[in-house]
């Protein structure tokens, strides 16, 4: 039993981002919110630390956060006043092919439409509509299911986004390098690329580099759950970490209990009363795949053959729409393939703070089976080779995470899975279960507020914001 108060007003469990902005929101409206954490820091996704050598500092899992400066929620915020301070690649993606070409996409939609060459209109006409209006567009998408502010807006949006990547790729594009492109930013739904709705991730991630651009945030991501945290305890909130809660009875009385965990992690708590019912729904959720993730210490910037890439915040390995589909494809089939996609970030190229004088960080994941202990560095350092020959020759050090390590290091994780959960058509707004206010447990005074809920998967803290608003919904 926590002594710090013998009861509150409410209690939120995981200081992941979801489980701080729900808790910034409920201390807004309450005078004693208390936020529990299991680990000795908080933060969830948002971690930062020296994992390879003193004074490199790396993301251990949240790199580049596009969704988190077009949060509604964040905005709100003015988290500057806390000390965040965002940092903005002119070149927000890099995408090279193995001969030395790349395509990229520009802050500027013009200049990334310029260098699409064929493609380049029908990209523009495709995405112009949705930039003009992107803060009106995004706050519908990145939310619970509702009746959009602009319908006619959102019914343009959705015949584009509920076909599958592969249709849109092949229909829109001429040139295999700029289906590669958009299969890169496709493949972020870690889902095949043949599933319907999967046009909607390579859509919306290519708006967000024009409209908002993808920032890493200066000093780390873990600066950003930091800035959280000091805006809950301006509001007179309680932060206590170390302490995992595993029965309703570890926690004081409060009138409100939010947990930021997904489901699996839900139904081992004891003590909570759910319903049998709903006990069964949540036993139905559905995980996704794992990925594998390599932190290198590096004493110069990667060299590329492609000097884009050496301008760009994240790089995206994928010789071809084909290459990429199989890789991912072959994870959620529960196997390894040989030429994985990769996700890269090189966030000392644009904050030189994150690495001693002279060195460089990088950061990457690939996809994998669910639940797997594969160490995929191997392949990644001979994959990254093929594109930035004499890689291997400049890494100091290393550090590798596999699928289980993640969830180790971050239970939300379950398998390795950093969505919370599988987000196909069938889940990404019935998660955890379908209902009309999916925040809402079978326990009238109990919300789930984790990546499990609408609108999923993103460092955005939209899950604990709706799941707060949740408590005044009829």
């Amino acid at each position: 039993m926590i002594r710090n108060r013998d009861s509150c007003d409410a209690v939120v469990v995981g200081a992941g981002p979801n489980g701080l902005a729900a808790a910034i929101e409920l201390s807004t409206k309450y005078k004693s919110v208390i936020l529990i954490e299991a680990g000795d820091t908080i933060g969830g996704g948002l971690r930062s630390a020296e994992l390879t050598l003193p004074h490199f500092i790396h993301d251990i899992c949240a790199a580049v956060l596009p969704l988190s400066i077009a949060s509604p929620f964040f905005r709100r915020l003015n988290l500057d006043r806390h000390g965040l301070s965002w940092i903005q690649p002119e070149i927000p993606l890099a995408h090279p092919f193995e001969d030395g070409s790349a395509l990229y996409l520009h802050r500027s939609l013009e200049t990334t439409a310029d260098t699409l060459g064929l493609d380049g209109t029908v990209y523009k006409d495709c995405l112009t509509p949705f930039l003009d209006n992107h803060q009106k567009l995004l706050s519908d998408i990145l939310a619970p299911l509702h009746f959009p502010a602009d319908p006619f807006l959102m019914a343009r949006f959705a015949m584009h986004a509920l076909q599958s990547a592969k249709h849109f790729a092949y229909t829109k594009f001429r040139k295999h390098q700029t289906r590669a492109l958009f299969a890169g930013m496709a493949a972020h739904a870690m889902i095949p690329l043949d599933k319907p709705a999967t046009a909607a991730f390579g859509i919306i991630l290519a708006l967000l580099a024009h409209a908002v651009g993808w920032p890493v945030v200066r000093g780390g991501s873990q600066r950003l759950a930091d800035a959280m945290a000091d805006s809950f305890r301006d509001n007179g909130g309680e932060i206590i970490t170390g302490k995992r809660i595993m029965s309703m009875k570890e926690l004081p009385q409060a009138r409100l209990y939010f947990f930021d965990l997904t489901p699996r992690q839900l139904l081992n708590i004891a003590d909570l009363d759910f319903s049998p019912a709903y006990r069964n729904k949540l036993s139905r959720f559905r995980y996704g795949p794992g990925i594998c993730k390599v932190d290198w210490a590096l004493n110069e910037p990667i060299p590329w053959k492609a000097n884009i890439c050496r301008m760009a915040g994240t790089v995206h390995l994928g010789n071809s729409y084909e290459e990429i589909d199989a890789s991912v494809r072959h994870a959620n089939m529960g196997k390894v393939y040989g030429s994985p996609y990769i996700v890269m970030a090189q966030q000392s190229l644009l904050d030189p703070a994150r690495a001693p004088e002279g060195g460089h960080t990088a950061w990457a994941y690939c996809h994998v089976p669910h639940g797997s202990n594969e160490n995929m560095a191997d392949l990644m350092e001979k994959k990254i080779e093929r594109y930035a020959p004499g890689f291997r020759e400049i890494i100091l050090a290393k550090s590798t995470m596999t699928a289980m390590d993640m969830e180790r290091h971050n239970p939300n994780y379950v398998g390795g899975d950093i969505n919370g959960g599988i987000q196909d058509i069938m889940q990404l707004y019935t998660r955890p279960v379908l209902s009309p206010v999916p925040y809402r447990t079978s326990r009238k005074n109990v919300y789930i507020c984790s990546s499990s809920t609408p609108p999923g998967g993103g460092v955005h803290g939209l899950c604990g914001y709706y799941a707060s608003q949740a408590v005044y919904r009829s």
